[in-house]
């Protein structure tokens, strides 16, 4: 078996995510098929760890230069408020 290290989040733009706290606190995050950030859930519902340096744990986006074999190659990436969704990846790229 080959692991590979999980790409860091080193950036959370999104103000309404209960994993945001001065960055992000999940454990890890998971992006799903429209690059959004399966893993933000509302300020209203609090959530995260006290000392966590998160990663991207999935990644559901298959056209996105990154995805291989469905996990994350990027070096970092970037989470914000997206277009059509609450949070993104800001770091994808089509493929």
């Amino acid at each position: 078996m080959t692991a590979i290290e999980m790409p860091k989040v080193t950036e959370c733009s999104v103000t309404g995510c209960s994993y945001n706290h001065d960055g992000c606190t999940a454990f890890a995050v998971t992006v799903d098929a429209d690059h959004d950030c399966a893993t933000f859930i509302p300020l209203d519902t609090k959530g995260g760890l006290s000392k966590v340096v998160s990663q991207v744990g999935a990644c559901q986006q298959t056209d996105c230069v990154f995805n291989k074999d469905l996990e994350c190659s990027a070096g970092s990436v970037r989470m914000g408020p997206g277009a059509g969704a609450a949070a993104e990846c800001l770091s994808f790229q089509q493929a």
